[in-house]
């Protein structure tokens, strides 16, 4: 393949910067064109590309379709983005088949909906509070007569955990051209993330071209997908606690724990339920590779666990368990960045109701894909929330999915008689969202020069 560019592309696509714990998201309302290109012309050469190897702070940004727009990019121009990105994730559609209806409509969102526009996100990372402190006052000085924040976005360092309780970020696919190799059938092209390069399928995705003097508008840019996430950490265990309890009416520990790792796919402390079925093994908690079509009836791995549907990894037709699985799934992966906010919360507090007061606790969820309807869309749409997934009747993810009216059930396949869980409620609800661009260097520079 052709070697990415590494020096035009902006460093969220090699690094989540795990080394900097602490992040903050500017949600960003552009105002004045002239202002808004000449804010983008300074912030330009500052930076963080995907070349460098930052030690105390980087800041990368994103822009939305009325961010372009407003920037003064024409109609035209705009129009060679894809159309999810012009239209945005508000669109009917898009409610539809990522669930955000009802209390999860984004009429009701904090940001991000119908009347709560966002222009630009910037993303800030620095090596301790009052690093970042600095670096949004300074990002905020930039700002000014070119946009305003219209949002701050904190963060947690959980150390590798998510606010449920489980490890994360084991599963990152292994993106050709950067830093990490691996076996072929787990590597995916770096065209998958990144326009400009050949994707999955060998060819390159449809991006904004210019004239030839100009060249490409999309040339090392990725498309950002934004949600901010709320997870009931309480309401989530107290349901473990109460579908688990014994005839008795006792709490069973062991029990909770189980039906936890089953829906969520590993145990907490990492280990996959692919290798370990029974309990953690220390020596399994960062495994990555393994498949599932060896377990197909989802004995060890329930098929409907998160991890599973959002990875099926070898278990996809046609001809599951084959190569040809693999490259299915290798088209719909998606690189992930996000960060989680809010304080922790044991299972212990959770159970005794301490979440009720506290702030609430959720994750960031950020992601990046060249292909938002073939890679994001397809995944929450046709493995997350679809009911019908894997020949299912009444079963949607049990950690991240709508459950009403249909999806309020969990199967856990055994040696003999499976188990159902019933009555899953929502554990994770919307608070903002949308899709945003991520340019190049180059094409940063562009816009700041249009008008």
């Amino acid at each position: 393949m052709t070697a990415p560019e590494l020096h035009d592309v902006q460093g969220l696509v090699a690094r989540g910067y795990g080394n900097l714990s602490a992040a903050r998201f500017l949600l960003v309302e552009l105002e004045e064109p002239a202002a808004a290109r000449a804010w983008l012309g300074a912030l330009a050469p500052t930076l963080t590309l995907a070349d460098e190897r930052p030690e105390a702070r980087a800041v990368n940004v994103s822009l939305s379709s009325s961010g372009l727009r407003l920037l003064g990019l024409p109609e035209e121009t705009l129009h060679l983005f894809s159309n999810e990105f012009v239209d945005g994730m508000t669109t009917p559609h898009r409610r539809r088949i990522l669930g955000d209806l009802d209390e999860n409509a984004p009429e009701r969102w904090e940001w991000g909906g119908p009347s709560r526009r966002v222009d630009a996100v910037l993303l800030l990372y620095a090596q301790g509070r009052r690093a970042l402190g600095a670096l949004d006052e300074e990002q905020t000085r930039l700002l000014a007569g070119g946009g305003r924040v219209v949002g701050r976005l904190g963060t947690s360092d959980l150390q590798g955990y998510e606010p449920f309780g489980f490890r994360d970020g084991i599963s990152q696919p292994i993106v050709d051209g950067l830093s990490r190799t691996g076996p072929r059938e787990l590597t995916v092209r770096f065209g998958e993330f990144v326009l400009g390069y050949p994707n999955e399928h060998g060819r390159y995705t449809d991006e904004p071209l210019l004239d030839s003097s100009t060249g490409s508008l999309g040339r090392n840019g990725s498309y950002l997908v934004f949600r901010q996430l709320r997870q009931d950490v309480g309401g989530f265990w107290r349901f473990m606690d109460d579908a688990t309890r014994l005839d008795d009416g006792s709490a069973d520990p062991h029990g909770r724990l189980r039906l936890a790792a089953k829906m969520v796919g590993r145990w907490p402390e990492g280990s996959p339920l692919a290798l370990a079925p029974e309990r953690n093994d220390p020596a399994l908690e960062e495994a990555n590779d393994f498949r599932y079509h060896v377990d197909s009836r989802g004995v060890r791995c329930p098929v409907g666990a998160h991890i599973r549907r959002a990875n099926p990894r070898d278990a996809l037709d046609p001809r599951p368990g084959s190569d040809r699985s693999l490259a299915i799934n290798r088209r719909h992966r998606l690189l992930r960045r996000g960060r989680e906010y809010g304080p922790p919360l044991t299972i212990d507090e959770a159970l005794r109701g301490e979440d009720e007061l506290d702030e609430e606790r959720g994750l960031h969820f950020i992601c990046l894909n060249g292909n938002i309807a073939r890679q994001f869309e397809f995944v929450h749409d046709t493995w997350l929330n679809n009911p019908k997934f894997a020949g299912f009747y009444d079963d949607s993810d049990p950690l991240v999915s709508p459950s009403q009216p249909f999806g309020g059930t969990f199967t856990i396949p055994t040696e003999s008689v499976r188990e159902r869980v019933t009555g899953v409620p929502r554990f994770v609800s919307v608070k903002g969202g949308g899709y945003f661009f991520l340019p190049g260097l180059a094409a940063a520079r562009h816009l700041a020069s249009l008008g």
